[in-house]
């Protein structure tokens, strides 16, 4: 019988998760390498030995594996003979999916993704998993929302993350357990680790995240009562959910039928919220957006709205005492700003704005400044490939250098204001100088008319 030589296309999280669930251990197989794109600086690491399961698979990888460019991949395959590749990673393009596809097949490998219930680890306790159509949905304010009425019902719950490990040394991301804000600094969190994990930690949830997920699930069942998946870009969820939730955005109306996977989040789904619906100018696109939906989902999926809210919020720059929201909103009318939105939401998302650009709007700014004449190094790079983006800085940060690259971007822009639309406390990663800073707040709120089927699907994991 021939022995299957894999390589795993990914970009530091699914690809992990799959070959250690599934590849590591599967019988007359051998995988070759790992491959890295769509973040930057994630290759030339190796995936450590001690997360290989060597322990069970007759120590098939006492040196671990290394973690290449995609870019090199028909070079890798021909070099490892490789026969089979196998797509391990989010959010692409169905075009960007299938021309990875003839890549592979030009080369005579197979190309294979796996589906869902082969890489999903079974709980102890139930779960209940947030996923989404595309990055930037509104995934983590969904968990929040469910996480807090949980929590109002007196059950004890662990937010799971989606992976995030961008350390160049792997095993010490292995697990990971934030409880405080200080945990960021003790794991060494980069900026993109921040904007998913700050706000859960701020309103008291247990949250859990890491490379391990079969340890890091083991480790949380034995605190809660229900485990919560907070989903990464359009990615489906690690664990087998009770119930699966897929967030869709409104401003994105029929994004599930060109990115992958967020079909298949759909087509899996027990219940569909389009998140956004607030921004739109009418109801009728929403409900247009959900016939399309429906036509996909299963026939007894219920497909609700929500909408976003944004608030701002100011603290004082000398005492740090927090503002009222007519004071924010003073800082922001009538100036002009430089807004800063999520990262992730607006380069591999693909939207041209974020939550920032969305408040200084509606505040009236009397101008969006334009960041790109401004932009140093990295984040010139990054403006050039994203050239969608609409007068919003994106908060890069998953190395030291980007994070440098973004403060001094941000200290050559004369500006009223900073309006920060990136989930986080910005400030405390790099300095902002004296220019007054409001940041957006966003949360969820379900459609008064379909709150009652949102909590009657929330209840029957209760």
């Amino acid at each position: 019988m021939t022995r299957d030589k894999v390589i795993i296309l990914g970009a530091a999280g699914r690809d992990f998760h799959d070959f250690q669930f599934f590849w590591s251990t599967a019988p007359n197989t051998e995988v070759m390498c790992f491959t890295a794109k769509q973040i930057p600086g994630i290759s030339g690491r190796r995936f450590p030995p001690e997360m290989c399961k060597n322990d069970v698979n007759g120590n098939r990888y006492p040196e671990g594996l290394m973690i290449y460019p995609e870019d090199d991949l028909e070079e890798l395959i021909l070099s490892f003979g490789a026969n089979t590749c196998a797509l391990a990673y989010s959010d692409l393009s169905y075009a960007t999916a299938q021309s990875l596809a003839s890549r592979v097949n030009a080369t005579g490998c197979k190309f294979i993704q796996l589906p869902p219930s082969l890489t999903q680890v079974k709980s102890t306790k139930p779960v209940i998993a947030v996923c989404a159509t595309r990055t930037g949905t509104g995934k983590s304010q969904t968990t929040r929302f469910i996480a807090n009425y949980l929590k109002d019902h007196g059950k004890k719950i662990a937010v799971i993350r989606h992976p995030m490990p961008y350390d160049k040394n792997l095993l010490k991301q292995r697990f990971q357990r934030f409880e405080v804000l200080e945990d960021m600094v003790k794991y060494n969190c980069t900026i993109e680790e921040r904007e998913e994990y700050e706000l859960h930690i701020e309103e008291g949830n247990l949250l859990f995240a890491g490379v391990d997920y079969e340890m890091i699930l083991h480790e949380a069942e034995q605190d809660v009562d229900i485990v919560l998946w907070d989903g990464g870009n359009n990615d489906t969820p690690f664990y087998k959910p009770d119930l699966l939730i897929t967030v869709a955005d409104a401003l994105r109306s029929g994004h599930e039928k060109h990115f992958y996977p967020g079909e298949v989040n759909v087509r899996m789904a027990d219940l569909v919220l389009i998140n956004k619906v607030n921004s739109l100018q009418n109801m009728d696109l929403a409900k247009d957006q959900a016939k399309k939906l429906g036509e996909i989902a299963r026939n007894f999926c219920p497909i609700l709205f929500g909408n976003s809210i944004v608030t701002p919020e100011a603290r004082d720059p000398v005492t740090k005492k927090l503002l009222s929201i007519n004071d924010a909103i003073r800082m922001v009318k009538g100036k002009r700003v430089l807004v800063i939105d999520d990262g992730p939401t607006l380069t591999h998302g693909g939207m041209p704005f974020g939550a920032g650009y969305v408040l200084a709007s509606q505040l009236d700014a009397a101008e969006i400044i334009d960041p790109y004449p401004f932009a140093k190094n990295s984040l010139r790079d990054t403006l050039d490939k994203f050239r969608h983006l609409a007068h919003v800085l994106p908060a890069m940060g998953y190395g030291d250098q980007q994070i440098k690259d973004l403060e001094a971007t941000v200290k050559a822009i004369d500006c009223d204001c900073i309006v920060v639309g990136t989930p986080i406390n910005l400030e405390s990663v790099i300095d902002l100088g004296d220019t007054p800073c409001v940041r957006a707040r966003y949360n969820l709120e379900v459609n008064p008319e379909h709150i009652g089927q949102f909590k009657q699907a929330l209840e029957s994991v209760l």
